[in-house]
């Protein structure tokens, strides 16, 4: 991707989100700001920055473009790809610049844009525009016979965690002695009102859960899980590398 395919870029983001570059500072002209309407908040900022501040060889201009990933772990994922850095002039904890210059895919870039519009949007917007998401969450054999809770029945209620929604896949978790993932399960119905609290479990909404896949117990393991895909814990509910993504999927 080319300054040209910046332009492509650009109308991506005015085309689905009806918001225009503007340009703040004569220092950096071509520095364009992206913000919603309703909080002002950036959500992205085309730039273009010399490449040894990301590092690279030479003092060429390259075109970025940064973006913020809420997910830290994911983030941390995203910049060991080529192409893609900790956010130059931003927040290098919850930002990252993306070369424009084709050595990331047109596709991926607006699927970055896209996660970064969700992370900084408003609570509300956030509720109304965010695509189904994939979670990993944790199910204690100790307190809950889950290996045998879809014996008898394809959806079962459980524990909602923060940021679920209805549409949303969960990938169950079940922890020592088992410790792999072992269901694929898609969320049916959130919000469900109950309340239970003891000294190891605190409930304050249910959703709904229905079966789609059932893993081997040798596949996911948390050594698997630890070694080729970075998870080193599943203490709540939380997203998933790609990678891993596309493995629970084959």
């Amino acid at each position: 991707m080319s300054i040209t395919d910046r332009k492509r870029i650009t109308d991506y983001i005015k085309k689905k989100y009806g918001t225009k570059p503007e340009y703040l500072w004569k220092r950096y002209p071509d520095y364009a700001v992206f913000r919603h309407e309703d909080n002002n908040k950036w959500f992205a900022l085309t730039a273009g920055v010399p490449a040894s501040k990301l590092g690279l060889p030479g003092d060429s201009v390259v075109e970025v473009i940064n973006l913020k990933i809420d997910d830290l772990f994911f983030r941390e994922m995203l910049i060991q790809d080529e192409g893609i850095f900790p956010g130059y002039h931003m927040n290098k904890q919850h930002w990252v610049s993306v070369l424009l210059d084709g050595t990331v895919s047109e596709q991926r870039v607006r699927g970055l844009i896209d996660m970064s519009f969700l992370a900084t949007a408003s609570a509300r917007k956030k509720e109304k525009v965010r695509p189904p998401k994939e979670w990993i969450i944790p199910a204690n054999p100790k307190y809950y016979d889950i290996e045998h809770a879809f014996d008898d029945a394809k959806e079962i209620d459980w524990k909602q965690g923060a940021g679920i929604k209805k549409g949303d896949t969960v990938y169950m978790y079940v922890a020592a002695p088992v410790s792999a993932i072992l269901y694929k399960c898609k969320v049916t119905e959130t919000d469900i009102p109950y309340r239970y609290e003891d000294q190891n479990l605190t409930i304050k909404a249910l959703m709904k859960i229905r079966l789609q896949k059932r893993y081997d117990r040798k596949r996911f393991t948390f050594e698997v899980l630890k070694e080729k895909y970075g998870i080193y814990a599943v203490r709540g509910p939380r997203g998933i590398p790609n990678t891993l993504s596309a493995a629970l999927k084959r």
